[in-house]
Protein backbone atom coordinates (compact mmCIF):
# COMPACT_ATOMS: atom_id res chain seq x y z
CA UNK A 1 0.00 0.00 0.00
CA UNK A 2 1.22 3.60 -0.59
CA UNK A 3 1.00 6.16 1.85
CA UNK A 4 0.82 9.64 0.78
CA UNK A 5 1.10 12.71 3.28
CA UNK A 6 0.51 16.54 1.31
CA UNK A 7 1.20 18.66 4.29
CA UNK A 8 2.45 22.94 4.50
CA UNK A 9 3.63 24.83 6.93
CA UNK A 10 1.06 27.99 6.31
CA UNK A 11 -2.81 27.24 6.15
CA UNK A 12 -3.77 27.73 2.87
CA UNK A 13 -1.32 26.76 0.65
CA UNK A 14 -3.43 24.53 -1.31
CA UNK A 15 -3.12 20.93 0.03
CA UNK A 16 -6.61 20.04 -0.19
CA UNK A 17 -6.30 21.10 -4.07
CA UNK A 18 -3.23 18.97 -4.65
CA UNK A 19 -5.02 15.69 -2.74
CA UNK A 20 -8.18 16.18 -4.27
CA UNK A 21 -6.29 16.05 -8.00
CA UNK A 22 -4.27 13.11 -7.24
CA UNK A 23 -6.91 11.25 -5.14
CA UNK A 24 -9.66 11.71 -8.15
CA UNK A 25 -7.25 10.61 -10.69
CA UNK A 26 -6.00 7.94 -8.94
CA UNK A 27 -9.48 6.66 -8.51
CA UNK A 28 -10.46 6.24 -11.59
CA UNK A 29 -7.03 5.20 -12.65
CA UNK A 30 -8.47 1.58 -11.07
CA UNK A 31 -7.01 2.43 -7.58
CA UNK A 32 -8.82 2.14 -4.27
CA UNK A 33 -7.85 5.44 -2.33
CA UNK A 34 -8.74 6.23 1.24
CA UNK A 35 -8.09 9.69 2.79
CA UNK A 36 -7.15 10.36 6.25
CA UNK A 37 -7.04 13.75 8.09
CA UNK A 38 -6.44 13.47 11.43
CA UNK A 39 -7.46 16.61 13.43
CA UNK A 40 -4.64 16.75 16.29
CA UNK A 41 -4.23 18.95 19.79
CA UNK A 42 -6.18 21.92 18.00
CA UNK A 43 -8.20 24.09 19.97
CA UNK A 44 -10.31 25.04 16.94
CA UNK A 45 -10.95 21.36 16.30
CA UNK A 46 -14.57 21.00 14.94
CA UNK A 47 -17.60 21.16 17.20
CA UNK A 48 -18.99 17.44 18.45
CA UNK A 49 -21.04 16.01 15.50
CA UNK A 50 -19.53 18.74 13.34
CA UNK A 51 -17.68 16.91 10.11
CA UNK A 52 -14.02 18.40 9.28
CA UNK A 53 -15.14 20.02 6.06
CA UNK A 54 -11.80 18.80 4.21
CA UNK A 55 -12.34 15.17 5.10
CA UNK A 56 -16.49 15.59 4.17
CA UNK A 57 -15.43 16.91 0.99
CA UNK A 58 -12.54 14.29 0.10
CA UNK A 59 -15.41 11.72 1.47
CA UNK A 60 -18.20 12.61 -1.05
CA UNK A 61 -15.71 13.40 -4.01
CA UNK A 62 -13.65 10.16 -3.57
CA UNK A 63 -16.98 8.51 -2.84
CA UNK A 64 -15.67 6.53 0.64
CA UNK A 65 -17.78 4.63 3.01
CA UNK A 66 -15.82 4.73 5.97
CA UNK A 67 -17.52 6.95 8.73
CA UNK A 68 -16.20 10.71 8.84
CA UNK A 69 -15.08 9.87 11.98
CA UNK A 70 -12.53 7.13 10.80
CA UNK A 71 -10.72 9.40 8.38
CA UNK A 72 -11.04 12.53 10.53
CA UNK A 73 -10.22 11.69 13.96
CA UNK A 74 -9.99 13.89 16.85
CA UNK A 75 -6.26 13.26 18.91
CA UNK A 76 -6.85 15.94 21.90
CA UNK A 77 -3.21 15.29 23.18
CA UNK A 78 0.03 15.38 21.39
CA UNK A 79 1.13 12.54 23.54
CA UNK A 80 -1.05 10.09 21.86
CA UNK A 81 1.04 9.88 18.91
CA UNK A 82 2.10 7.94 17.24
CA UNK A 83 -0.01 5.17 19.06
CA UNK A 84 -3.62 6.59 18.61
CA UNK A 85 -2.80 7.56 15.28
CA UNK A 86 -1.59 4.92 13.75
CA UNK A 87 -4.54 2.76 15.02
CA UNK A 88 -6.60 5.30 13.57
CA UNK A 89 -5.01 4.72 10.00
CA UNK A 90 -4.76 1.39 9.71
CA UNK A 91 -8.45 1.68 10.24
CA UNK A 92 -8.84 3.59 7.39
CA UNK A 93 -6.05 2.14 4.93
CA UNK A 94 -7.43 -1.38 5.43
CA UNK A 95 -8.39 -2.73 1.87
CA UNK A 96 -6.83 -0.06 0.15
CA UNK A 97 -3.91 0.32 -3.18
CA UNK A 98 -3.62 4.27 -1.89
CA UNK A 99 -3.98 6.49 1.56
CA UNK A 100 -3.78 10.44 1.20
CA UNK A 101 -3.73 11.99 4.24
CA UNK A 102 -3.41 15.57 4.86
CA UNK A 103 -2.34 17.24 8.28
CA UNK A 104 0.69 19.73 9.64
CA UNK A 105 4.29 18.95 8.94
CA UNK A 106 5.39 17.08 11.48
CA UNK A 107 8.16 14.81 12.00
CA UNK A 108 6.43 11.94 14.59
CA UNK A 109 3.07 12.02 12.36
CA UNK A 110 4.96 11.22 9.28
CA UNK A 111 7.45 8.19 11.26
CA UNK A 112 3.79 6.78 12.29
CA UNK A 113 1.93 6.53 8.73
CA UNK A 114 5.36 5.75 7.20
CA UNK A 115 4.19 8.15 4.37
CA UNK A 116 6.27 10.08 1.30
CA UNK A 117 5.67 13.52 1.40
CA UNK A 118 4.65 16.34 -0.87
CA UNK A 119 5.06 19.32 0.77
CA UNK A 120 2.81 22.74 -0.55
CA UNK A 121 3.97 26.43 -0.20
CA UNK A 122 2.21 29.25 -2.12
CA UNK A 123 3.95 31.96 -3.69
CA UNK A 124 4.57 34.97 -1.82
CA UNK A 125 5.41 38.19 -4.14
CA UNK A 126 7.56 40.28 -4.69
CA UNK A 127 10.64 37.35 -4.55
CA UNK A 128 9.65 34.28 -5.81
CA UNK A 129 11.79 32.16 -3.21
CA UNK A 130 10.97 29.08 -1.20
CA UNK A 131 10.84 30.48 2.31
CA UNK A 132 10.63 26.61 4.27
CA UNK A 133 13.65 24.81 2.70
CA UNK A 134 15.58 23.99 6.29
CA UNK A 135 12.48 22.14 6.86
CA UNK A 136 11.89 20.71 4.03
CA UNK A 137 15.07 19.33 3.90
CA UNK A 138 14.42 17.99 8.11
CA UNK A 139 11.91 15.78 6.52
CA UNK A 140 14.52 13.54 5.07
CA UNK A 141 13.77 10.42 3.18
CA UNK A 142 10.40 11.11 3.83
CA UNK A 143 10.25 13.96 1.25
CA UNK A 144 8.72 13.18 -2.18
CA UNK A 145 9.35 16.44 -3.54
CA UNK A 146 7.56 19.98 -3.43
CA UNK A 147 4.97 21.91 -5.01
CA UNK A 148 4.78 26.05 -5.70
CA UNK A 149 1.71 27.12 -6.04
CA UNK A 150 -0.23 30.04 -7.07
CA UNK A 151 2.45 31.95 -9.31
CA UNK A 152 0.61 34.81 -11.57
CA UNK A 153 0.71 33.45 -15.19
CA UNK A 154 3.20 35.92 -16.09
CA UNK A 155 5.35 34.89 -13.88
CA UNK A 156 5.40 31.45 -14.38
CA UNK A 157 8.58 30.19 -16.32
CA UNK A 158 10.85 33.28 -14.61
CA UNK A 159 9.27 31.71 -10.86
CA UNK A 160 9.63 28.10 -12.18
CA UNK A 161 13.25 28.65 -13.44
CA UNK A 162 14.27 30.56 -10.04
CA UNK A 163 12.84 28.19 -7.71
CA UNK A 164 14.02 24.91 -9.39
CA UNK A 165 17.45 25.88 -9.18
CA UNK A 166 17.24 27.35 -5.78
CA UNK A 167 15.55 23.39 -4.55
CA UNK A 168 17.66 21.72 -6.78
CA UNK A 169 21.06 23.21 -4.86
CA UNK A 170 19.21 22.05 -1.92
CA UNK A 171 18.69 18.46 -3.03
CA UNK A 172 15.15 18.78 -3.01
CA UNK A 173 12.85 17.70 -5.98
CA UNK A 174 10.20 19.80 -7.93
CA UNK A 175 7.41 18.23 -8.62
CA UNK A 176 5.60 21.49 -9.77
CA UNK A 177 4.94 25.10 -10.69
CA UNK A 178 1.23 25.94 -10.39
CA UNK A 179 -0.48 28.73 -11.73
CA UNK A 180 -3.07 30.89 -9.97
CA UNK A 181 -5.95 29.90 -11.42
CA UNK A 182 -8.91 32.17 -10.83
CA UNK A 183 -11.51 29.30 -11.97
CA UNK A 184 -10.07 27.40 -8.71
CA UNK A 185 -10.65 30.48 -6.62
CA UNK A 186 -14.45 31.19 -7.56
CA UNK A 187 -17.29 30.63 -5.24
CA UNK A 188 -20.58 29.38 -5.41
CA UNK A 189 -24.13 30.97 -5.03
CA UNK A 190 -24.26 30.02 -1.79
CA UNK A 191 -21.26 30.82 -0.92
CA UNK A 192 -21.43 34.31 -1.95
CA UNK A 193 -24.50 34.61 0.27
CA UNK A 194 -23.18 33.44 3.18
CA UNK A 195 -19.74 35.87 2.54
CA UNK A 196 -21.93 39.15 2.15
CA UNK A 197 -24.71 38.28 4.73
CA UNK A 198 -27.06 38.62 2.41
CA UNK A 199 -30.71 37.38 2.36
CA UNK A 200 -32.24 35.02 -0.58
CA UNK A 201 -35.60 36.97 -1.69
CA UNK A 202 -36.23 33.79 -4.23
CA UNK A 203 -35.90 30.59 -3.84
CA UNK A 204 -33.69 28.74 -6.18
CA UNK A 205 -31.84 25.78 -6.96
CA UNK A 206 -28.69 27.61 -7.97
CA UNK A 207 -26.68 27.95 -4.59
CA UNK A 208 -24.54 25.24 -5.92
CA UNK A 209 -23.74 26.60 -9.05
CA UNK A 210 -20.29 28.15 -9.55
CA UNK A 211 -19.84 32.21 -10.47
CA UNK A 212 -17.81 33.22 -13.12
CA UNK A 213 -17.06 36.65 -12.24
CA UNK A 214 -18.16 39.91 -10.52
CA UNK A 215 -19.82 43.22 -12.19
CA UNK A 216 -20.29 45.93 -10.59
CA UNK A 217 -23.64 48.13 -12.09
CA UNK A 218 -22.62 51.43 -13.92
CA UNK A 219 -24.19 54.84 -12.77
CA UNK A 220 -26.20 55.08 -16.39
CA UNK A 221 -27.98 52.87 -18.36
CA UNK A 222 -26.88 53.45 -21.32
CA UNK A 223 -26.30 50.30 -23.36
CA UNK A 224 -26.88 48.49 -20.01
CA UNK A 225 -26.97 44.39 -21.67
CA UNK A 226 -24.41 45.54 -23.57
CA UNK A 227 -22.42 46.39 -20.62
CA UNK A 228 -23.36 43.30 -18.85
CA UNK A 229 -23.24 41.12 -21.94
CA UNK A 230 -19.20 41.31 -21.49
CA UNK A 231 -19.67 38.22 -19.14
CA UNK A 232 -21.34 35.35 -18.85
CA UNK A 233 -22.21 33.12 -15.28
CA UNK A 234 -21.29 36.31 -13.44
CA UNK A 235 -22.43 37.82 -10.25
CA UNK A 236 -23.88 41.51 -10.57
CA UNK A 237 -23.63 43.78 -7.79
CA UNK A 238 -26.32 46.66 -8.64
CA UNK A 239 -28.16 49.37 -5.89
CA UNK A 240 -31.26 48.09 -4.70
CA UNK A 241 -32.88 51.34 -5.72
CA UNK A 242 -31.76 50.99 -9.64
CA UNK A 243 -34.23 48.55 -11.14
CA UNK A 244 -33.57 50.09 -14.74
CA UNK A 245 -30.17 48.32 -13.90
CA UNK A 246 -31.12 45.14 -12.35
CA UNK A 247 -33.48 44.78 -15.64
CA UNK A 248 -30.59 45.04 -17.64
CA UNK A 249 -28.52 42.66 -15.90
CA UNK A 250 -31.16 40.27 -16.47
CA UNK A 251 -31.51 40.55 -19.65
CA UNK A 252 -28.04 38.98 -20.08
CA UNK A 253 -26.41 35.78 -18.29
CA UNK A 254 -26.46 36.25 -15.18
CA UNK A 255 -25.72 33.92 -12.08
CA UNK A 256 -27.29 35.76 -9.59
CA UNK A 257 -28.05 39.48 -8.65
CA UNK A 258 -27.27 40.83 -5.62
CA UNK A 259 -29.00 44.18 -4.34
CA UNK A 260 -27.27 46.47 -1.92
CA UNK A 261 -29.02 48.61 -0.17
CA UNK A 262 -32.63 48.57 1.54
CA UNK A 263 -35.02 48.76 -1.12
CA UNK A 264 -36.90 45.65 -2.13
CA UNK A 265 -37.24 44.77 -5.74
CA UNK A 266 -40.15 45.87 -7.70
CA UNK A 267 -42.29 43.43 -9.60
CA UNK A 268 -40.94 43.55 -12.68
CA UNK A 269 -37.39 42.49 -11.34
CA UNK A 270 -38.81 39.41 -9.00
CA UNK A 271 -40.77 38.21 -12.11
CA UNK A 272 -37.57 38.53 -14.53
CA UNK A 273 -35.72 36.76 -11.99
CA UNK A 274 -37.81 34.12 -11.60
CA UNK A 275 -38.96 33.12 -15.36
CA UNK A 276 -34.70 33.36 -15.81
CA UNK A 277 -33.80 31.38 -13.11
CA UNK A 278 -31.48 34.27 -11.19
CA UNK A 279 -31.69 34.25 -7.19
CA UNK A 280 -31.78 37.36 -6.05
CA UNK A 281 -30.00 38.49 -3.12
CA UNK A 282 -30.26 41.66 -0.85
CA UNK A 283 -27.46 42.90 1.66
CA UNK A 284 -27.66 45.91 3.28
CA UNK A 285 -24.08 47.18 2.85
CA UNK A 286 -23.23 48.95 -0.06
CA UNK A 287 -21.41 47.87 -3.02
CA UNK A 288 -17.91 48.84 -1.65
CA UNK A 289 -18.49 46.95 1.26
CA UNK A 290 -19.97 43.89 -0.15
CA UNK A 291 -16.96 43.69 -2.73
CA UNK A 292 -14.75 43.70 0.04
CA UNK A 293 -16.20 41.25 1.33
CA UNK A 294 -16.31 39.04 -1.51
CA UNK A 295 -12.30 39.62 -2.33
CA UNK A 296 -11.91 38.22 1.00
CA UNK A 297 -14.09 35.27 0.71
CA UNK A 298 -12.18 34.58 -2.61
CA UNK A 299 -8.20 34.83 -0.87
CA UNK A 300 -9.65 32.46 1.94
CA UNK A 301 -11.67 30.22 -0.51
CA UNK A 302 -11.43 26.56 0.24
CA UNK A 303 -11.35 23.98 -2.71
CA UNK A 304 -14.16 22.51 -2.02
CA UNK A 305 -16.35 22.11 -5.26
CA UNK A 306 -16.48 19.28 -7.24
CA UNK A 307 -17.57 21.35 -9.93
CA UNK A 308 -13.99 22.51 -10.34
CA UNK A 309 -12.37 19.34 -10.79
CA UNK A 310 -12.36 19.09 -14.58
CA UNK A 311 -10.17 22.67 -14.76
CA UNK A 312 -7.68 20.90 -11.93
CA UNK A 313 -7.21 17.92 -13.56
CA UNK A 314 -6.27 19.67 -16.44
CA UNK A 315 -3.90 21.94 -15.12
CA UNK A 316 -1.82 19.12 -12.67
CA UNK A 317 -2.05 17.30 -16.09
CA UNK A 318 0.16 19.78 -17.53
CA UNK A 319 1.85 21.43 -14.67
CA UNK A 320 2.36 18.64 -12.13
CA UNK A 321 4.91 15.98 -12.48
CA UNK A 322 2.56 12.52 -11.61
CA UNK A 323 5.24 10.25 -13.20
CA UNK A 324 7.57 11.58 -10.05
CA UNK A 325 4.65 11.75 -8.30
CA UNK A 326 3.89 7.48 -9.08
CA UNK A 327 7.26 6.89 -8.87
CA UNK A 328 8.13 7.85 -5.41
CA UNK A 329 4.53 6.06 -3.88
CA UNK A 330 5.73 2.92 -6.20
CA UNK A 331 2.12 3.12 -8.75
CA UNK A 332 2.46 2.24 -12.26
CA UNK A 333 0.98 5.75 -13.34
CA UNK A 334 -2.97 4.92 -15.03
Amino acid sequence: MASLYITSVDDGAGKTTIGAGLGRRLRDSGKKVAFFKPVIGRVDSPPTGTAEPDALFMKELLGLDEPIESMSPIIADWNQLPGVLKEAYTRVASGKDVVISEGPCELSILGALEARVIAVESYSAPAPVVKYVDHYQGLGKHLLGIVYNGVPAGKLDQVRSEVTRQLEGSGIDVLGVLPEDRALLTLTVGELVQCIQGKMLSSSDQLAELIDGIMVGAMTVDSGPIYFGRKNNKAVLVRSNRPDMQLAALETSTRCLVLCGDTPPIPAVLYGAEVKNVPIILTENDIASTMDNIEAALVSNRFHQEKKLPRLTELLGQQLDIPAVYKGLGLVAG
